[in-house]
This record gives structure tokens, sequence and C-alpha cells, in this order.
């Protein structure tokens, strides 16, 4: 249920599970995104779809502990997207196991429409293009990994990465975009496009990030960390990221925010490893004071 109060920042995209070698874990970009922003002191709401009824309940337990954090709408479906990531040779290897039904924006409340940031966060092609028009959002942001995602309709199976397409309305009304750098690779164009005139950011792990800001290109260097778990650390930074630049923060305060929320994150294991904004703020000073 919607409270009726309008929210800072907006996320649409699936809730997934992700199958580890130690269990079922809750995952999606949308649920990353939106402790990221509200951990940054955002007031955030989600639309998603899934089986809630069908998850375990252990997982139903991590999903109410998210909702004490979260505005959370989860139109009804009758499956949850389901990954399978594994590394090979450095890269990774996808498997979609059962997939959630598209988003439906209709059921979007009307209030949520102008918020101060829509973050587009799919990861499964389950937002239509031809709905994101509708938006009217102060700031449209985006990681388009879930429309650069193809696999075998008849019976799920592989996941393969393809071209970023996307309609010249819906690139013009992107203010801000996040890829990493194997996902550049089939967005070229649109990174390209965004960042004339907006925000564009690939991430490219510990080597930092190369940003494209109003056509002003330049890079910044990954915050020195053990990392423990990477899941999320691209929506951590790209959540930071936008929420920081909605509140005022220049391009660059915004991007070192983002690097430092993403590093933190990979340093714990799971979702609760999420920074808070008070400790992106120590990681950054600590940094500063060093000789």
């Amino acid at each position: 249920m919607s409270s009726g109060r309008v929210p800072d920042y907006v996320v649409i995209g699936h809730l997934c599970v992700d199958r580890t070698p130690v269990g079922d874990a809750l995952g999606g970009s949308a649920l990353y995104c939106a402790l990221a922003a509200a951990r940054f002191g955002a007031r955030v709401g989600v639309l998603s779809r899934a089986n809630v009824a069908g998850l375990s309940p252990r997982l139903r337990d991590d999903l109410a502990a998210v909702t004490s954090e979260v505005e959370l709408i989860v139109q009804e479906s009758a499956g949850t997207t389901t990954f399978t990531n594994e590394e090979v040779a450095g890269r990774r290897k996808q498997t979609i196991h059962a997939w959630g039904e598209p988003i439906d924006l209709n059921g979007l409340p009307a209030h949520w429409r102008s918020a101060g940031v829509v973050h587009l966060a799919p990861i499964a092609q389950e937002i239509d293009l031809r709905q994101v028009g509708r938006l009217s959002a102060g700031m449209v942001g985006c990681t388009p990994q879930g429309w650069m995602r193809t696999w075998p309709p008849e019976r799920l199976g592989p996941v393969r990465q393809i071209p970023l397409r996307l309609p010249p309305d819906v690139v013009a009304r992107i203010d801000a975009l996040v890829v990493s750098a194997q996902e550049y690779v089939d967005a070229r164009d649109v990174v390209a496009a965004v960042g004339q005139r907006g925000l564009s950011v690939v991430t490219r792990g510990d080597l930092g990030v190369r940003v494209l800001d109003r056509g002003r290109a330049f890079e910044m260097e990954a915050f020195k960390v053990t990392e423990v778990d990477p899941a999320g650390a691209g929506d951590t930074f790209a959540a930071v990221l936008f929420a920081a630049r909605s509140l005022g923060e220049s391009t660059v305060a915004s991007v070192r925010y983002a690097a430092a929320a993403a590093a933190l994150k990979v340093s714990g294991w799971g979702v609760q490893a999420t920074p808070r904004r008070e400790a992106v703020e120590r990681l950054i000073d600590s940094t500063r004071q060093l000789p």
C-alpha cells in the first residue's frame, strides 16, 4: 500500500532470487538500489513484481526487513525471477530459472510519478519501454542491464547479453545512466548520447569509473577495500550517485559518494552490507586524511 507521501526516490524493477552455493538469497537491482538510496537519506518507494507467497520463510523475513526501510509495492506474479550466477574465466555466466512477468507502470501511484528521482532498474526485460514516457520525475536514472539480456523464451536457461537499443524518446528522457565495463561494449551509443547532455558512468570494479558529464570526461579511482561479496556493488553505486545528484551535490562529489558506498558494500556480505551515509562520509574523510 502507498502512504500518500511523495517519495524522494522511486525504483522500478524485479525483486529476484539468486541461487548461490550457500543457499538462496534475495536480490535484484531494485532491492539493492532501494536500500542504498534509503540509507543515504532518501524516502524510497519500490514498484516490483514477484510471487512473494512462494518465497521461502527465510526470504520473506529478509523482505520484511527491507520493508522497514522502504515502501514496497509488489504486483502479484505466478513466479519470482530467479537466477544462478557463476564466474567463468573472469566473466559472469548467468542462467534464468523463472521470470516474474512484466511490471505494469500503471500500478505506479500517481504521486510517485513526480518523485525527485525515478530509477529504472530492470534485470529481466520487465519494464515496457513504451510506458517510460509517462514518468514525470525530476530526474530519471537508469541501470539498463535488464534490457540487455535475452534467453530462450520457450524454456528459460542461459542468459546472453545483447546490444542496448532504446527508442530516441526514452534516451532523451534518461538524465543519468550507469553501466558496467562488460555492458559498455554493447551500450556505447546510449552511454555517449546520455553523457553529452546528462551523466553517464562506466563502472570498472577496482579500476574505478569513467564519467561523461555533459560532454566532459574524467576518471575516478576506486576506494581500496578487501572484497567479500561483489553482489550489488554497481547498483549501490548508481543509487547513491543519483541520490546525491538529486540533492544538488556536484558530479565529482556525487561520484565520490557513490564510489565509497560501493566499496563499503563489497566489503560486507549480502544486501544488509549496504552502508549508511555516515559510514560513506567516514570512508571519504579517512582517505582525505592520508598523507
